[in-house]
């Protein structure tokens, strides 16, 4: 059985379905993802809170990386199994790799302005036996008025899988080549990708790929996580679509920098506008040492939560 799909639409992206499973299916969906794993939006003409784009993202090859010339045009099949191939790469090296990361949920007014904020950051550090984990630099400050979570209910908003079309998912999918369009001065080919068979307890993607035409890499995605019953997320939290932006680290590795998701948290008596960032900064390898420990788990299905009177 499929579920949603997501359609290009230039202008505006638009999905407003969610629906969440239960409790139980989580834990059993993120420790299904994490033994799996192991080893934002563009600014919408209807879109609650004030219009602004997303910051301008550097996808330009570091200068003095040999460039090999692309041919002008490879049939799609190829393509895809180019850029499989690199994400499979992407996927083992992001692991060796240090960052600071940020997370800032936001609530709007009726006048499109911030009337509460949380903020929490984070810096990924490798212990003595290479297992990779988060250090929160301070604790989270919320001056948020509506939404109620936990920090782990906003954690699990960066645990999206940065790498959903690699060589060993590529069977899950049906990839069809769309369109170009430029990013950051880049040229890109469009790929959407739909799951071809959604179950209960294994999300998959939903969504759209922009692929450099010249080094035929992943440079930005935008979709959600889906099962047979609809888009995942936190219970306390309703983002499920995320536009994500990549950074080229190293002239040779695209690492996520930037994801992005708008929704409406719905009260009794009115619709609170809210909006997700997070940043990942400052990428450095870690010094050689003991294997790290795989990324961040795919996402999974929470229980929903009664809706606030």
């Amino acid at each position: 059985m499929q579920g949603p799909r997501i359609q290009l639409v230039m202008k505006s992206h638009r999905f407003r379905q969610t629906i969440i499973l239960p409790r139980t299916a989580f834990f059993l969906v993120l420790s299904f993802f994490f033994f799996l794993t192991a080893r934002g939006l563009p600014a919408q003409e209807n879109a609650p809170g004030p219009l602004t784009p997303p910051p301008e993202h550097s996808v330009r090859r570091v200068v003095g990386v040999p460039e090999a010339e692309a041919p002008p045009s490879l049939p799609p099949a190829l393509i895809i199994k180019s850029f499989a191939q690199k994400e499979d790469l992407y996927q083992s090296t992001r692991p060796q790799y240090a960052y600071r990361k940020t997370i800032r949920i936001q609530e709007f007014g009726p006048d499109g302005k911030p009337t509460g904020e949380y903020d929490a950051t984070y810096d990924a550090v490798r212990s003595g036996d290479g297992k990779l984990y988060e250090k929160a630099i301070a604790a989270p400050e919320s001056t948020l008025q509506y939404l109620q979570f936990e920090p782990e209910d906003a954690q699990y908003l960066t645990r999206i899988p940065p790498y959903p079309v690699t060589l060993g998912q590529m069977a899950k999918y049906d990839l069809q080549y769309l369109s170009t369009e430029k990013v950051d001065e880049v040229d890109c080919y469009i790929f959407q990708v739909h799951p071809k068979v959604l179950d209960r307890q294994h999300p998959l993607f939903d969504g759209i790929l922009w692929v450099d035409q010249k080094y035929l890499e992943v440079v930005k995605t935008y979709g959600k996580w889906v099962t047979d019953l609809g888009a995942v997320h936190p219970p306390t939290l309703p983002f499920g679509m995320f536009e994500i932006y990549r950074e080229n680290v190293d002239g040779k590795y695209w690492f996520p920098d930037y994801a992005r998701s708008e929704e409406v948290y719905k009260l009794k008596e009115r619709d609170i506008p809210i909006r997700v960032t997070i940043k990942w900064t400052n990428f450095k390898p870690f010094p050689p040492s003991a294997a790290p420990a795989a990324q961040p788990t795919a996402p999974s299905a929470r229980a929903p939560q009664p809706p606030k009177p």
